[in-house]
């Protein structure tokens, strides 16, 4: 399996010059733990994580450098300023993050995440922005593939992609908080919805799409305004 088999499409994103208000309005929306930040062409030049708006409500008086320390951390001070005052998006991400090509296998992208301890990853197609893969999504892949029966790729990624659609244009369905993995006509579905009836309805919608043999559902619910993950 690669990235593009597990990866969460319709990635929730924003613009240099986003506000970091609207900024955390989105990740309350979608219950989602970053977003990437691209360009006008769609490419990726940072990501904005809740660590990274967490910086500003740090209390000043948390911690303080002693005055000798401070002498060998010329320049620290004014990064740390931009990062817990900044009001755009391109002030407060982490510039220039890691990122893996739709078919970059599984295995590839659990040591990166390893590797460089980051949480998710942006997914490119040539050099745009088309996905990305969190740590969730990477467990629940290689927990199936581990199990599930083999078919060709293309066809389970054809199915996938149709659940998806039909999630997205007639459930009410976030489909940014949800996880679809098709592996030989056996579809899993894993995230947070905000009611039965929509736990239900996307059942429903991968049961009616062409291929697929069995659906197991095993989405949470967390109604809107409790929190996001």
């Amino acid at each position: 399996m690669q990235a593009i088999d597990i990866m969460t499409p319709k990635v929730v994103s924003v613009g240099p010059d986003a506000q970091v208000r609207e900024i955390a309005q989105l990740l309350l929306k979608h219950r989602i733990s970053a977003v990437p930040v691209v360009d006008s062409e769609h490419r990726v030049i940072g990501i904005v994580s809740e660590g990274d708006l967490m910086r500003r409500v740090k209390g000043d008086g948390d911690h303080r450098d002693s005055w000798w320390l401070s002498l060998f951390t010329a320049g620290k001070d004014a990064g740390d300023y931009v990062k817990s005052h900044g009001r755009k998006a391109h002030e407060v991400m982490t510039p220039n993050p890691m990122t893996v090509e739709e078919n970059t296998p599984l295995h590839t992208i659990a040591r990166m995440l390893e590797k460089h301890h980051i949480k998710r990853v942006p997914v490119l197609r040539d050099g745009k922005l088309v996905g990305i893969v969190s740590r969730a999504n990477l467990l629940q892949g290689i927990a199936n593939a581990a199990v599930a029966p083999t078919q060709s790729p293309t066809d389970d990624r054809q199915i996938r992609e149709s659940i998806l659609n039909e999630v997205e244009h007639n459930t009410g369905v976030h489909v940014e908080g949800i996880s679809v993995i098709v592996d030989g006509g056996a579809v899993e579905v894993w995230g947070l919805v905000e009611s039965l009836e929509q736990k239900q309805a996307v059942t429903v919608a991968a049961e009616n799409v062409p291929g697929v043999t069995q659906v197991e559902n095993h989405l949470g619910m967390m109604p809107r305004g409790v929190g996001y993950m």
